[in-house]
């Protein structure tokens, strides 16, 4: 039978958590007695964790094991999954075993009450409080205001979705995190509950305040994507419009002067800018109108994956329960 639930977990130098963390997947998924397949991605590891992750391909036909030609980060890791994955679910979560996987049922199960993406909240965090905890939740807080779509942890990993909800979606830079909010912009009806996290056990860390400046980019871009990726006269000609008139009230008002006997200085003074207003002012509207043209007349996206394979290990027959 065809799998109905794949797991995704994206791994970069994890060799010393691969053997524990299949373990504790296959128990937890064993007792679902449901057909279901491991995902891991091996993003570029230099450590030897795509050996192990070979070795359990060769003794587990659940396991499927993608490997990057190099090091793609979290969200080309994540794209790779979901684009291989078989099932209607789809569950993600991290390698470093700080998700616990016996979690995954109560996310499945919530899943299936009617929500398309159930986030899960690590309400008692086992990370360094001020260079993790702190700026994660202030992240939390300004992505929730400016997308609209209100949850306590966009940074865990664990996830569940039905596949159909985030296959769809097309994902590069860092944009993993945004998933819910991205779902929510079609239509997806979304979840949270609080899921158990746990102290790293072996290896490093791969996140720290490096990251925020590319968090706050990235929150910039979806919030463009959500309200003007369809829409860009809105944003280029709403502020040409404010421009342009600006630019025309200071030079009636400069004309106005020049005539009614005023210095010439001052009125000259006061020209300038209103011209260049008015011409930037004409300018964004110009932008906004190509920018229209360009989405009306665009084919299709190119669908080009943001990732590089070197291989996939796969069984030809599909895994069963």
């Amino acid at each position: 039978m065809p799998p109905e639930i794949s797991v995704v977990v994206p791994l970069y130098n994890e060799a010393a958590n691969v053997e524990a963390l299949h373990a504790e997947l296959t128990d937890v998924l064993s007792g679902l007695c449901r057909p279901y397949e491991l995902i891991l991605v091996d993003d570029g590891s230099t450590d030897g964790t795509f050996e192990r992750l070979a070795a359990l391909h060769g003794r587990d036909p659940h396991v499927v094991v993608i490997r990057f030609r190099r090091n793609f980060g979290q969200t080309a890791a994540f794209a790779a999954g979901f684009d291989r994955a078989l099932g209607s679910v789809i569950v993600t979560l991290d390698g470093d075993l700080q998700n616990d996987p016996r979690d995954l049922p109560a996310l499945v199960a919530r899943l299936e009450e009617g929500f398309d993406v159930v986030s899960g909240w690590r309400r008692e965090r086992k990370d360094r409080w001020l260079t993790r905890r702190v700026p994660s939740s202030c992240a939390n807080w300004l992505i929730s205001i400016v997308t609209g779509v209100k949850l306590h942890d966009y940074g865990c990993s664990l996830k569940a979705y039905r596949a159909d909800a985030v296959k769809t979606l097309q994902l590069y830079g860092e944009l993993h995190r945004f998933i819910p909010a991205l779902a929510s912009a079609r239509g997806a009806l979304i979840a949270e509950m609080t899921v158990n996290h746990r102290p790293r056990r072996a290896g490093a860390s791969k996140y720290g305040l490096s990251r925020t400046g590319r968090v706050v980019l990235d929150l910039l871009l979806v919030k463009f994507l959500l309200d003007y990726a369809t829409r860009p006269l809105r944003v280029f000609g709403q502020r040409g419009l404010i421009l342009g008139a600006a630019g025309i009230a200071i030079t009636a008002y400069a004309l106005g002067r020049g005539l009614l006997g005023g210095e010439p200085a001052v009125s000259l003074a006061l020209l300038a800018p209103g011209i260049l207003l008015i011409m930037l002012g004409g300018l964004l509207v110009a932008l906004g109108l190509l920018a229209e043209l360009q989405i009306r007349s665009a084919g299709p996206p190119s669908g080009n994956p943001q990732y590089a394979v070197r291989e996939i290990l796969e069984n030809q027959a599909e895994p069963g329960s």
